[in-house]
Parts: C-alpha cells; sequence; structure tokens
C-alpha cells in the first residue's frame, strides 16, 4: 500500500484500508464485516471472511455478502493470501494456529475495539473499563453518570452494540467500552480518556496459555494513555495486583499520565493521598461518604447507604465510575445524582423477589470463585445461604470454603460441580453444607432451611454450561423459579 494517508476528522483510520480480513463471524465479527461490506469498492479493496462451522444463520449472512463482493470461508483452518489489515473476533486466542496464520498473512492484526477506536470521530472520547469482575457494572454505570451529567453516552464493547456499530452510527459523543483481555491483547494504538483497571484475579488462563500474559493483556489498556491529552487512569488499589503495578511504577518514576488510586490495602475506606502520597485519590470517606480528589479538588458525593447497589465492591466500581466521570468534565453534584439513580444490573446480585420472608438474590453472573467472594460481602452483617455449583473451572476453592465460613450461614452445592465442592466442603465444622443435583433442587434446599428475614443467594462461582446456554438463562430461570416459590406461599396462605 506504500505510504498511508488516513482521513481527517477521525482517531488514525487509513483513507485506504486495502485488502480487509475478517477472523470469525460471532457478535463483533459480524459487525466489522457489514461495516467493512459498506466500503467494499471504496476504502476496502477486498473483504475476506474466514471462520468456523456454518450454521443457518451465518449461512444466509455469507450468501448476500459474497453477492456484495466478499469472500467467506467456512471450516477455514488457515489463512492463504495477503492481507493489509486483519480484525480478529475476541473469541480466538493469540495463541492459536489459526490467529498465528492470519499474523503471517496480513500486516497487522488487530481487535474490533482498535479498528473501531481508529475509525472513531478526532473528538470523540473514549472510556476503556477492564477487569476480571465488575466490568459491566462499572461500564454501566459510567455510561449512566454521563448521560445525567448531559453527555451522549453509550455502554459498548462487551454490552450494548458492539464499538464498531456504535461508531459506524456516529450518535455517541462519549464511547464507554467494556474491554476484556481478548480484544485488549489485539491493540495497538489504543489511547483512550480514561482507563479503568477494577482488578486482576486468575481467569482465562485457557485462551491467553498463563496468568502473566492475561495481566499483560488487561494492562494493555494503560499502554497509549499519554499520548491522549489530559488522559487519566483509574487504579482499584483494593485489589493486589493492581496495587502492585501502582507500586512497580513509583518505583520506577512513576506512571507518564495521572492517576486516581480507588481504596488502599486497607479497603475501599483507605485513602491513597494519606497511605503514599498519591497526588489523586477515591475512597469512602467519614461516615460513609463517597470521596473523590482529583487535581486537588475534592468532590464530597454520596452516602454508600443510599447506593441501590450493595457491597464494598460496588463501593469501588462506583468510585472508579464516578472519578471517570469527573475526569471527563462531569459536575460533582450531577455524577452524585447519577450515582444514586443507577439501579442494579441483571444477574448481578440482582433483588429476585421473596419467598416466605426469605430475600432472594440473583447473582449468576458470578462464574469464577472470586465474583463469589465480593458478593458474599454485600449482605453483612447479615449470613446468606449460598448456592455453589454449575460447571467447575477447577480453581482453588480454599479461598471459596474461607470466605464462606466467616460470612455464610450455609452452603448448598449442585450441579456438575457438586462433588468437589462437597469434598471442600467437608472438613467444615462452622458450615452447613447441603447439596443438590440441579439448581432448582439446590434453591428448594436452600429455602428449607432459610429462616424469615435471611437471604438466599445464587453465586454460583462456576460457568453455567452443565445445565443452561449461559450464565444469562441461569439467571433468569433462578428469578423464575423464585416467583413460582413465592406464588405457591401465596395460594396457600
Amino acid at each position: 500500500m506504500g505510504a498511508r494517508e488516513y482521513l481527517e476528522g477521525r482517531k488514525l483510520a487509513p483513507a485506504n484500508l486495502g485488502r480487509v480480513l475478517v477472523l470469525g463471524l460471532g457478535k463483533s465479527g459480524r459487525a466489522v464485516a457489514d461495516y467493512c461490506l459498506n466500503l467494499l469498492g471504496g476504502r476496502v479493496e477486498a473483504l475476506a471472511v474466514a471462520t468456523g462451522a456454518p450454521g443457518a444463520d451465518a449461512e444466509a449472512w455469507a450468501e448476500t455478502a459474497r453477492e456484495r463482493g466478499a469472500v467467506v470461508m467456512f471450516d477455514h483452518e488457515a489463512i492463504e493470501g495477503v492481507y493489509d489489515l486483519c480484525i480478529a473476533s475476541p473469541g480466538i486466542s493469540q495463541f492459536s494456529d489459526f490467529y498465528g496464520s492470519a499474523q503471517a498473512a496480513a500486516a497487522e492484526v488487530v481487535s474490533e475495539v482498535e479498528f473501531a477506536w481508529r475509525e472513531s470521530a478526532a473528538d470523540a472520547k473514549w472510556v476503556a473499563v477492564t477487569g476480571t469482575n465488575g466490568k459491566t457494572t462499572t461500564t454501566a454505570l459510567i455510561a449512566h453518570v454521563l448521560r445525567h451529567a448531559g453527555f451522549d453516552a453509550a455502554a459498548v464493547g462487551n454490552i450494548g452494540d458492539t464499538c464498531i456499530e456504535a461508531v459506524a452510527a456516529g450518535e455517541t459523543e462519549v464511547y464507554v467500552a467494556e474491554v476484556s483481555s481478548y480484544q485488549l491483547a489485539s491493540t495497538r494504538d489504543f489511547a483512550p480518556n480514561a482507563a479503568v483497571v477494577l482488578n486482576i484475579t486468575p481467569d482465562h488462563v485457557a485462551w491467553h496459555r498463563s496468568h502473566e500474559n492475561y495481566a499483560a493483556a488487561k494492562w494493555k489498556v494503560l499502554a497509549n494513555l499519554k499520548r491522549t491529552p489530559g488522559a487519566m487512569a483509574i487504579l482499584v488499589a483494593c485489589d493486589e495486583e493492581v496495587r502492585a503495578a501502582i507500586r512497580a511504577a513509583r518505583e520506577a518514576g512513576g506512571f507518564p499520565f495521572p492517576y486516581a488510586p480507588v481504596g488502599t490495602a486497607a479497603g475501599v475506606g483507605g485513602d491513597m493521598r494519606a497511605a503514599c502520597g498519591s497526588a489523586n485519590a477515591a475512597f469512602r470517606g467519614a461516615g460513609g461518604r463517597l470521596m473523590v480528589a482529583l487535581g486537588g479538588e475534592v468532590s464530597e458525593l454520596v452516602s454508600v447507604d443510599d447506593l441501590q447497589i450493595k457491597g464494598s465492591h460496588n463501593q469501588a466500581n462506583a468510585l472508579a465510575a464516578a472519578s471517570a466521570a469527573l475526569a471527563l468534565g462531569a459536575p460533582a453534584s450531577l455524577v452524585a445524582e447519577g450515582l444514586l439513580s443507577f439501579a442494579p444490573l441483571e444477574h448481578r446480585i440482582e433483588p429476585a423477589g421473596s419467598v416466605a420472608g426469605v430475600a432472594c438474590y440473583n447473582d449468576s453472573k458470578a462464574t469464577n470463585v472470586d465474583a463469589t467472594l465480593v458478593a458474599l460481602t454485600a449482605f453483612l452483617p447479615a449470613r446468606p445461604v449460598v448456592l455453589l455449583g454449575g460447571r467447575d473451572k477447577g480453581t482453588d476453592l480454599a479461598p471459596l470454603v474461607a470466605a464462606c465460613e466467616e460470612s455464610a450461614a450455609a452452603v448448598v452445592c449442585f450441579g456438575e460441580a457438586r462433588e468437589r465442592f462437597e469434598a471442600a466442603f467437608a472438613g467444615s465444622r462452622v458450615l452447613r453444607v447441603l447439596g443438590a443435583p440441579t439448581m432448582e433442587a439446590a434453591l428448594d434446599e436452600a429455602l428449607a432451611v432459610a429462616t424469615p428475614d435471611e437471604v438466599v443467594l445464587l453465586s454460583p462461582a462456576c460457568a453455567s454450561f452443565d445445565e443452561f446456554s449461559c450464565f444469562e438463562e441461569r439467571g433468569d430461570v433462578f428469578k423464575k423459579l423464585v416467583a413460582a416459590r413465592a406464588a405457591a406461599v401465596r395460594a396457600g396462605a
């Protein structure tokens, strides 16, 4: 292609994209392919899509795409030909042979997030939110707060529209993107205006091959932050690995951009200004008030008791969201109002109704141990009866056992993971440990032992695929079961 020319008014969009290859035909892959189809014959010289096994929907899409001039290849194992740009779907590991063959064939391989950022308007603002747990809530909360403050903001990425769909629509001033390690692994120039790192705990090792690779992908969210004038990192220092990164940066002379740490090793109530002389900080202050200190200005926002989202982890999420909104120029008074009006998202410690006075909560999104550890603290001083199980991820259960002994009244182990979970809890002398074959049976066991005014919490610490297609289906079924049990109680009253 020779020396590249770039479009005026865009972040980093080449005038000529050349020969484009799209890997994968999932949600983001199809969105990218649709975007490029509209450019075929202009900025896109040729378009190829390489993906896995065909389905009826994919075949129908492929037929239309071929009619418009694209090449669509199913059951493809190795990439042939030469391409100027490859956009890879997040489901395809960068360590796979398929990805490797694309790297050999293309001048560069990037993620859909990277591609969308490049194509977006030069004056558009981006907030990137990553972390092992809490991304969706924090992303939605930032978008909500910014909209309340008068910004044309949209939650994109892993929630809402894909990034490229939102960019193509051209109706957004601030893109608040939930970005996974999969997507960040294939970023090159992505430079948001605010980057939020919530936590980094072991996950997705099969895709990344090691925890070190997983963490490195997460930290790429900060790689180009210094290129964006006024950009800020918001780092939740309650998390050990995030805190270690802050400490390492300080020892090396500091980050080349401003950052706001949320909490300290002591938790969300710690003020990093006092702990280690940080210029900025976000924390829970005296009287349970959320406080954000940025650029020498301290904003006292709301009481944690008035938030609709509960638990210390959600206090950290709220502080991270408030810090991002304030960094983008939202007035503190409107940030506070936005925090108060934000309701819990589905499947994330979501109130699911009550049965005979027992409050039930749906935390089906807790598909790993760390997420469940967080949920257990949301009800203190109450001790919930916790439903644990599903498809086992094989992670260490010792921290889960210890946390349940400290914070739960009983546990009900169910599904494919039941046997290993029951074995892990077998030595507990302080917990009542029950078992059930399915989630429905586990709910009935929990309701049988819970007393009025107690809590039953579905926070499985496992994937859902033994009984359900996804965590959303698992949560929806749980809510329907709770509603059915409540109706039965009322009918018999």
